[in-house]
Protein backbone atom coordinates (compact mmCIF):
# COMPACT_ATOMS: atom_id res chain seq x y z
CA UNK A 1 0.00 0.00 0.00
CA UNK A 2 1.06 3.44 -0.77
CA UNK A 3 1.14 6.28 2.21
CA UNK A 4 1.44 9.45 1.78
CA UNK A 5 2.02 10.98 5.32
CA UNK A 6 0.79 14.46 6.36
CA UNK A 7 2.59 16.63 8.71
CA UNK A 8 -0.28 16.25 11.55
CA UNK A 9 2.00 12.71 11.36
CA UNK A 10 4.99 14.01 11.82
CA UNK A 11 4.70 15.92 14.56
CA UNK A 12 2.27 14.42 16.80
CA UNK A 13 4.58 10.76 16.37
CA UNK A 14 7.30 13.51 17.21
CA UNK A 15 5.64 15.02 20.21
CA UNK A 16 5.04 11.20 21.69
CA UNK A 17 1.08 10.89 21.11
CA UNK A 18 0.02 7.33 21.65
CA UNK A 19 -2.14 6.62 18.55
CA UNK A 20 0.44 8.17 16.45
CA UNK A 21 3.92 6.09 17.52
CA UNK A 22 1.08 2.96 17.03
CA UNK A 23 0.11 3.89 13.61
CA UNK A 24 3.94 4.65 12.41
CA UNK A 25 4.97 1.84 13.77
CA UNK A 26 2.03 -0.56 12.22
CA UNK A 27 3.26 1.69 8.36
CA UNK A 28 6.76 0.66 9.26
CA UNK A 29 5.74 -3.72 10.34
CA UNK A 30 4.22 -3.76 6.52
CA UNK A 31 5.27 -3.48 3.41
CA UNK A 32 3.92 -0.19 2.71
CA UNK A 33 5.59 2.33 0.57
CA UNK A 34 5.94 5.44 2.49
CA UNK A 35 6.15 9.16 1.32
CA UNK A 36 6.40 12.80 2.65
CA UNK A 37 6.97 15.79 0.23
CA UNK A 38 8.03 19.26 0.53
CA UNK A 39 4.85 20.83 1.89
CA UNK A 40 5.03 18.45 5.09
CA UNK A 41 8.39 18.90 4.99
CA UNK A 42 8.36 22.68 5.57
CA UNK A 43 5.11 22.26 7.80
CA UNK A 44 6.07 19.82 10.36
CA UNK A 45 9.73 21.70 10.81
CA UNK A 46 8.01 25.27 10.90
CA UNK A 47 7.53 24.72 14.91
CA UNK A 48 8.30 22.71 17.98
CA UNK A 49 11.22 22.18 19.83
CA UNK A 50 14.78 21.01 19.01
CA UNK A 51 13.53 17.21 20.55
CA UNK A 52 10.51 17.32 18.30
CA UNK A 53 12.32 18.87 15.58
CA UNK A 54 15.13 16.19 15.74
CA UNK A 55 11.64 13.24 16.02
CA UNK A 56 10.28 14.75 13.19
CA UNK A 57 14.07 14.43 10.98
CA UNK A 58 14.68 10.99 12.11
CA UNK A 59 11.32 9.60 10.66
CA UNK A 60 11.42 12.11 7.52
CA UNK A 61 14.36 9.97 7.10
CA UNK A 62 13.30 6.94 7.16
CA UNK A 63 10.53 7.23 4.63
CA UNK A 64 10.75 8.34 0.39
CA UNK A 65 10.84 12.23 -0.25
CA UNK A 66 8.62 13.17 -3.58
CA UNK A 67 8.65 16.21 -4.69
CA UNK A 68 4.84 17.62 -6.29
CA UNK A 69 4.82 17.35 -9.93
CA UNK A 70 3.07 19.87 -12.10
CA UNK A 71 0.60 17.12 -12.84
CA UNK A 72 -0.61 17.16 -9.17
CA UNK A 73 -0.11 20.79 -8.88
CA UNK A 74 -2.92 21.36 -11.98
CA UNK A 75 -5.03 18.92 -9.86
CA UNK A 76 -4.81 20.79 -7.20
CA UNK A 77 -5.47 23.69 -8.29
CA UNK A 78 -8.62 22.35 -10.20
CA UNK A 79 -9.76 20.68 -7.16
CA UNK A 80 -9.62 23.47 -5.45
CA UNK A 81 -11.68 25.90 -7.99
CA UNK A 82 -14.00 23.52 -8.46
CA UNK A 83 -15.09 22.50 -5.08
CA UNK A 84 -14.71 26.31 -3.73
CA UNK A 85 -16.67 27.02 -0.54
CA UNK A 86 -15.95 22.93 0.29
CA UNK A 87 -12.76 22.17 -1.39
CA UNK A 88 -9.77 21.55 0.97
CA UNK A 89 -8.88 24.50 2.98
CA UNK A 90 -5.79 25.57 2.30
CA UNK A 91 -3.72 25.32 -0.89
CA UNK A 92 -1.28 23.29 1.34
CA UNK A 93 -3.78 20.62 1.93
CA UNK A 94 -4.88 20.85 -1.49
CA UNK A 95 -0.91 20.20 -2.93
CA UNK A 96 -0.87 17.34 -0.78
CA UNK A 97 -4.59 16.02 -1.57
CA UNK A 98 -2.65 16.39 -5.57
CA UNK A 99 0.26 14.27 -4.20
CA UNK A 100 -1.57 11.79 -3.07
CA UNK A 101 -3.48 11.67 -6.29
CA UNK A 102 -0.66 11.22 -8.50
CA UNK A 103 0.86 8.60 -5.71
CA UNK A 104 -1.92 6.65 -5.94
CA UNK A 105 -1.63 6.79 -2.17
CA UNK A 106 -4.05 7.21 1.05
CA UNK A 107 -2.81 10.68 3.24
CA UNK A 108 -2.05 9.66 6.87
CA UNK A 109 -3.21 12.29 8.93
CA UNK A 110 -5.58 13.22 11.76
CA UNK A 111 -7.34 15.66 9.70
CA UNK A 112 -9.12 13.90 7.37
CA UNK A 113 -11.70 16.08 6.22
CA UNK A 114 -9.25 18.22 4.80
CA UNK A 115 -8.09 15.37 2.30
CA UNK A 116 -11.64 13.48 2.19
CA UNK A 117 -13.63 17.15 0.88
CA UNK A 118 -11.08 16.54 -2.07
CA UNK A 119 -12.02 12.72 -2.78
CA UNK A 120 -8.35 11.55 -1.32
CA UNK A 121 -8.39 8.42 0.13
CA UNK A 122 -7.63 9.39 4.08
CA UNK A 123 -6.07 6.68 7.23
CA UNK A 124 -7.12 8.88 10.10
CA UNK A 125 -5.94 8.49 13.30
CA UNK A 126 -7.06 10.30 16.59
Amino acid sequence: MRYLLDTTLLIDHAKGRPSAEALVRTLFENPNDLYICDIVVAEALSGGSEIERGGINALMRAVEYVSIPPEAAVWAGTSRQTRRAIGPRSLADALIGGLAWSLQAMVVTRNPADFERQGVPVLAYE
